[in-house]
């Protein structure tokens, strides 16, 4: 859908609001199994003298989980991408077509002295996406959309691996979390034109319906880390 709206005239446009709203009223359940509060993680990394780390998620159409992160504070970049998948398939025409091994992703880079790492997955679970939809978030489908993490170090994976375990004992949501840990992937940053894509475009149909609910359901779950002036990814792309 978001691919769809920026390529066709005004006239289809407008249907394409028409078709978009009835989507998001058809999944008004999947998106309440985003916004919900969560516990913290049990077991979380400690801030150690590191200055920066990352973090790399998927969860739906990167321009929604990057708007989500740029509003948090500690976080002092968040990049759009790919993850899971080979280096010359990883730009936009290959990844949409679900078959690159790739899932849209956001390399979320942080000052672990002002946010943990554990604090960041409670708001990727709880805000960011609905993690029991299996290849699919809002009206996009496909593996490209799937719920993953993509792991740094091994501590990360451990941690995320008991914080979905402890989430599903608690029967936090409805669904088993599908959530996938992809370990050993790169993160290749995505074209310039999708990053600070939320932020450029308020109004664009997809972003009202879908992504900027998220960005309320931050600041009024977690509003101890939100930040209402975003951090912008500087010159388009960024590398790891």
């Amino acid at each position: 859908m978001h691919r769809m709206l920026r390529s066709v005239s005004p006239a289809v446009i407008a249907v394409a609001i028409a078709v978009a709203a009835g989507l998001a009223i058809r999944n008004t359940s999947a998106a309440a199994e985003g916004g919900r509060a969560l516990p913290l993680p049990a077991a979380d990394l400690p801030p150690g003298q590191a200055t920066s780390a990352t973090i790399v998620l998927a969860g739906g159409c990167f321009w929604g989980v990057q708007g989500v992160f740029q509003h948090v504070k500690g976080v002092t970049n968040a990049v759009s991408g790919y993850a899971g998948g080979e280096k010359k398939t990883a730009e936009y025409e290959t990844v949409s077509g679900g078959r690159s091994g790739h899932a849209e992703s956001v390399q979320v880079t942080y000052d672990p002295r002002q946010i943990s790492y554990g604090r960041l997955l409670q708001i990727f679970f709880s805000v960011a996406h609905d993690p029991t939809e299996l290849n699919r978030q809002g009206p996009d489908t496909g593996p490209q959309y799937r719920s993953a993490i993509f792991p740094t170090t091994a501590e990360q994976a451990e941690v995320a691996k008991a914080y979905i375990a402890q989430l599903d004992q608690a029967h936090a949501f409805k669904k088993p979390i599908v959530t996938k840990i992809e370990s050993d992937r790169v993160f290749y940053p995505a074209e310039a034109y999708h990053q600070d894509y939320l932020t450029r475009n308020p109004s664009a149909p997809y972003i009202a319906i879908n992504d900027l609910p998220k960005i309320d359901d931050l600041k009024r779950l977690s509003p101890d880390v939100y930040r209402a002036v975003p951090v912008l990814v500087a010159g388009g792309r960024s590398s790891r």
